[in-house]
């Protein structure tokens, strides 16, 4: 693979490439927890709390077919159960098991260690910097939560 030297790369280029750098540390993290890298998206997107499938669909921009099989998957994995939505009996909910719970509280700072470490070479200023402009960048596309920032949350003891 190729390696970018000394020289400035525009901001698709910087993006796309800052994409599949942090997808291949995901998937890599995902990997050594026995896990797919869809599973551990699944896995963070249900840390807070269970949500509903049409929830999920859009939260994770699946088809309704690629999520069941997804969730059909994890399932069978023992991660995750479906169980009645309290506020419409008609609708099913996806929610952590307790071995799901045990994964996640492993995998989730363990991936946000080494996502972490992608910035090692920049100083405080730099990721001060980097932090700002990409908040930005999120917030102006109104991306759903799919990952916490470490220590938020009811997993702030990560």
């Amino acid at each position: 693979m190729g390696t970018q030297d000394d020289e400035r790369i525009g901001v698709v280029s910087a993006l796309v490439q800052s994409a599949f750098l942090v997808n291949a540390v995901y998937t890599e993290s995902a990997r050594e927890h026995g896990i797919t890298s869809q599973q551990g998206v699944l896995l963070c997107v249900l840390m807070m709390r269970p949500r509903g499938m049409g929830e999920l669909g859009a939260m994770l921009g699946l088809a309704k077919s690629s999520l069941t099989g997804l969730v059909d998957r994890t399932e069978r994995n023992g991660l995750v159960q479906r169980e009645s939505d309290p506020d419409d009996l008609r609708a099913v909910r996806v929610a952590l098991t307790p071995q799901g719970r045990k994964l996640i509280d492993e995998f989730y700072p363990e991936t946000c260690r080494r996502v972490e470490r992608l910035a090692d070479g920049l100083g405080d200023a730099d990721r001060d910097a980097l932090a700002d402009v990409l908040s930005r960048v999120v917030r102006d596309n109104e991306v759903p939560v799919v990952f916490m920032e470490p220590g938020e949350g009811p997993f702030s003891k990560h």
